[in-house]
């Protein structure tokens, strides 16, 4: 039951766990370069054979950054009941869409074949693959670094008049809300458990009854996520922040051949991922 109040232990992204892995000393701007190169190509592969390449490179990417995979598993843990239900919607509603290959059974509406079964399968995968990369991303960058990555890369858009520092700055923000909010909810879940609700009693493939206890936590959540913000508008104010100010950059990022190589191997990966020699 007690695991069931730890919801912080199950969020990985916007934490930075510093092991002083060569993925840690990496240029920020490759890093994010490569990680969406890899996304866009994950998201584009449809074989079971590519999927699997792209989890053991998303393996292997916690290895180089010196990161527990408990951590990557952790992350998908909350994920999981969403797949379920996503995975029986798959199954149930996309065999018209998914007609091709073999049928496996049919009744009514239900349609199950080859493809959807795959389609099915090729989305959990996905899910998990994206899990763990933006896991790595964050566990092996700091806040500060994200913000001048994507900064750095979205530059040129500035002379279209696009608002790059502050779109950095609110990319940046939520994702470093996320622990902040999962600690909070957890802090309520406990609060309220010892007054008796019903938290972390009932299993957890039971979605209808898990949704009914979180409902008395999201007017109090919001109530502290507009503190929150309040607050961080305040600590910006009094520091003089503002959002269109000229500034001047202390950190100057200069790429290194580890930074090429592993967006060379990013951008290979992705192509096998994109364009397989395999028909599975």
């Amino acid at each position: 039951m007690s695991s069931a109040f730890e919801l912080t232990r199950n969020i990985t992204i916007g934490q930075y766990l510093p092991t002083g892995s060569a993925v840690h000393f990496m240029d920020p701007r490759f890093k994010l370069a490569a990680f969406t190169i890899l996304i866009l190509a994950i998201a584009i592969c449809e074989t079971y054979l590519g999927n699997l390449l792209a989890l053991l490179f998303c393996l292997t990417l916690f290895r180089l950054a010196r990161i527990p995979l408990s951590y990557g598993i952790s992350g998908v843990k909350p994920a999981v009941p969403f797949i379920i239900i996503l995975a029986v919607l798959q199954l149930l509603f996309y065999g018209e869409v998914a007609a091709g290959g073999s049928v496996y059974f049919e009744y009514g509406f239900v349609r199950i074949t080859s493809d959807s079964i795959r389609l099915v399968v090729v989305s959990a995968m996905r899910f998990v693959e994206v899990i763990f990369l933006s896991s790595v991303l964050t566990l092996s960058t700091s806040t500060t670094e994200l913000t001048h990555g994507i900064e750095r890369l979205l530059g040129p858009l500035q002379k279209v008049r696009f608002p790059v520092h502050a779109f950095a700055l609110i990319i940046t923000i939520a994702i470093r809300f996320v622990p902040t909010f999962a600690m909070e909810m957890e802090k309520m879940m406990k609060a309220q458990a010892s007054r008796g609700a019903e938290f972390g009693t009932g299993e957890w493939w039971r979605i209808v009854k898990r949704t009914k206890d979180m409902f008395p936590l999201i007017i109090p959540l919001f109530n502290v996520a507009l503190s929150r913000a309040e607050d961080l508008i305040l600590a910006m104010e009094a520091r003089c922040y503002t959002p269109h100010g000229e500034r001047t950059v202390y950190t100057q990022y200069r790429a290194k051949g580890a930074d090429y190589l592993m967006l060379g191997i990013s951008i290979l990966v992705s192509a096998v991922l994109v364009m397989p020699p395999y028909p599975f």
